[in-house]
């Protein structure tokens, strides 16, 4: 049986993962022989079929004093991860996303496990930010091949000697059979007459605390200008929910919070049924854009760990949002620390409102041309082969047929 590690984190991984382990599962049958698939990611990539070593969907942090309370649980992952590949080192391994902690993986798995061949897929945005003066390219050292989701990634990482497959954007797989307006609206017990507002917050703890209050006004503010505006927000994880009740109604908004159980399976019609998204910059931005739901951006982290990523990191960005970062220009609006206000949300908001207003139609027009850059559907496939033609051949050939 060949044996695979897959690692990664947060909600995004964890769904990321999910959908290329199920792909691992169908390209091996069709070559024939029997998988095993290990993993750190969540609850979605366990139902993929993967065997949990630990549960890391909830470990995300962006920034230093943010990711402190993790250290001591990432470290005991870790003594886990050894135990587990003890009896037997796994014959190849993917890292998803999730880089301080995939990268220490990356260079420990080198070092105890020479020829075990390691892939990157869905590779750090090391080509839109930059660190000081260039990026951080440590995982060309340990990596055997960066499968890319975007040309710029491919781009960017083969020029500095990496062997890179593009495969194209993970998400293109996921449109299909995907519900009309009005069949989406009738799911969700909502009038076809309704505006629907999306509010996507939070996929990590800290960002309850920092982007929730200010989406929850905004919300509030838009909802006393169109007193029908239905609020949906769907929970990236189910200790989220509570949490998300509890500060939209004390900031007086009426909305529906959407159980994590079933905010995966309802993601389409959810899409489907909003007129306008209110979202964090990420996976969330490029998801809504395919599915075309007007947004605004917005993201802010603590005030030290702004400090030093300015001062002492230099840290830059040309956009925070990956629609704007593989557009080249400023599609969607970002609003990023001290402009993320309530005010700047509505005043951006409100024009992408109404249905035949030039800043609406000029942004479902972008959303086109993102669509046609970001490659053809059966992404995950690809990417499955790519990790299983990697593999040794003896590898393949003790497993039996």
């Amino acid at each position: 049986m060949v044996r695979l590690l897959v690692s990664t984190g947060e909600v995004s991984g964890d769904l990321q993962g999910s959908l290329l382990i199920r792909a691992l599962f169908d390209e091996a049958r069709s070559r024939g022989f029997d998988l095993e698939v290990l993993a750190l990611g969540g609850e979605r990539m366990e139902r993929s079929g993967a065997r949990l070593i630990a549960d890391t969907a909830a470990l995300g942090a962006i920034g230093l004093l943010e990711a402190l309370p993790f250290v001591l649980p990432t470290l005991q992952l870790q003594q886990r991860l050894r135990r587990a590949l003890e009896p037997a080192p796994p014959d190849a391994v993917v890292l998803i996303d999730y880089m301080g902690p995939n990268v220490s993986l990356g260079l420990r798995i080198r070092r105890r496990y020479p020829q075990v061949p390691i892939l990157y897929y869905i590779a750090p945005q090391e080509w839109a930010y930059r660190l000081g003066d260039s990026g951080t390219t440590r995982l060309i050292g340990f990596s055997d091949r960066i499968l890319a989701i975007f040309p710029e990634e491919a781009r960017f990482y083969g020029s500095r000697g990496a062997t890179v497959t593009w495969v194209g954007h993970p998400l293109l797989d996921t449109l299909v059979d995907l519900p009309s307006r009005a069949e989406a609206r009738a799911a969700l017990q909502l009038g076809d007459g309704v505006p629907v507002l999306l509010l996507l917050p939070a996929s990590r703890r800290q960002e309850l605390r920092y982007l929730l209050p200010t989406m929850a006004a905004a919300a509030a503010e838009l909802q006393r200008r169109h007193p029908g505006l239905e609020v949906l927000v769907p929970a990236g994880l189910a200790c989220f929910e509570g949490t998300l009740a509890a500060q939209l109604s004390g900031a007086g908004v009426r909305a529906r919070v959407i159980p994590a159980a079933d905010a995966d399976r309802l993601k389409p019609q959810l899409c489907a049924a909003a007129d306008l998204a209110l979202t964090k910059s990420g996976t969330a931005n490029l998801e809504l854009a395919l599915r075309g739901v007007p947004q605004v951006v917005g993201y802010r982290v603590g005030r030290v760990t702004a400090f030093l990523a300015q001062h002492l990191l230099r840290f830059s960005v040309s956009h925070i949002s990956p629609v704007n970062l593989v557009l080249e220009r400023r599609l969607v609006p970002e609003l990023l620390q001290h402009t993320f206000t309530a005010e700047a949300l509505v005043a951006a908001a409100e024009p992408l409102l109404a249905p035949a207003s030039a800043e609406r139609q000029t942004m479902l027009a972008g959303y086109d041309e993102l669509r046609a850059m970001l490659g053809e559907p059966g992404v995950t496939r690809r990417a499955a082969a790519a990790v299983l033609d990697q593999l040794q051949p003896q590898t393949v050939m003790r497993t039996p047929a």
